[in-house]
């Protein structure tokens, strides 16, 4: 008996499951299912999607446990990376407007803008324009491109054969330097 199974009880499952013994599933569902649960509730703050990705989980298990390799991580931290990554990936799915509140009540306005408002934005615009011109030009470029144009950074910086991460850097430090200047 390896060493490994003797510190992780469950070890012992993975080959047997492997091999498409659905006792073995079963006990490691019954052991770990819980906490399972749990990391796909607090990703996902649903508890019928959260159900539906626990599911997608020991599907992914059982046809996946031949990959299991306990000299590199615990079980209970293989499969909880894969819990983590379905639920993340249906967070993903959801898509922008999952993290929007719902409207009860709406109130809806004529859509003429007021006079306070129209003086507001264009004098906000001007700030705005004065501050990217004070930006180098590679910066003020990556800001006008990911923000007005709705470029996303990864398109972005394949655009620039740039790094992902470089062009997020300079558009984090463009935003530093907007601000400090629109609040000044």
């Amino acid at each position: 008996m390896p060493a490994t199974s003797a510190i992780d009880p469950l070890t012992e499952l993975m080959p047997r499951i492997a091999a498409g013994d659905r006792a073995a599933l079963r006990q490691l569902y019954q052991a770990t299912s819980s906490k399972l649960f749990g990391v796909c509730l607090r990703i996902l703050s649903n508890r019928d999607e959260s159900e539906d990705v626990l599911q997608e989980v020991y599907i992914t298990i059982w046809r996946r446990a031949d990959r299991f390799e306990a000299g590199r991580a615990s079980v209970m931290t293989w499969i909880s990376t894969i819990a983590r990554n379905r639920a993340i990936d249906r967070l993903r799915a959801r898509g922008p407007l999952a993290y929007a509140e719902q409207v009860e009540e709406l109130e809806i306005e004529d859509g003429a803008p007021r006079a306070e408002a129209l003086l507001e934005a264009a004098q906000s615009s001007e700030a705005l324009g004065r501050c990217l011109s004070e930006l180098d030009e590679r910066t003020e470029k990556v800001i006008r491109t990911a923000f007005f144009d709705g470029v996303t950074y990864e398109a972005l910086a394949a655009r620039m054969e740039t790094p992902l991460g470089t062009v997020k850097s300079w558009i984090r430090r463009g935003l530093a330097k907007l601000k400090g200047c629109l609040e000044s």
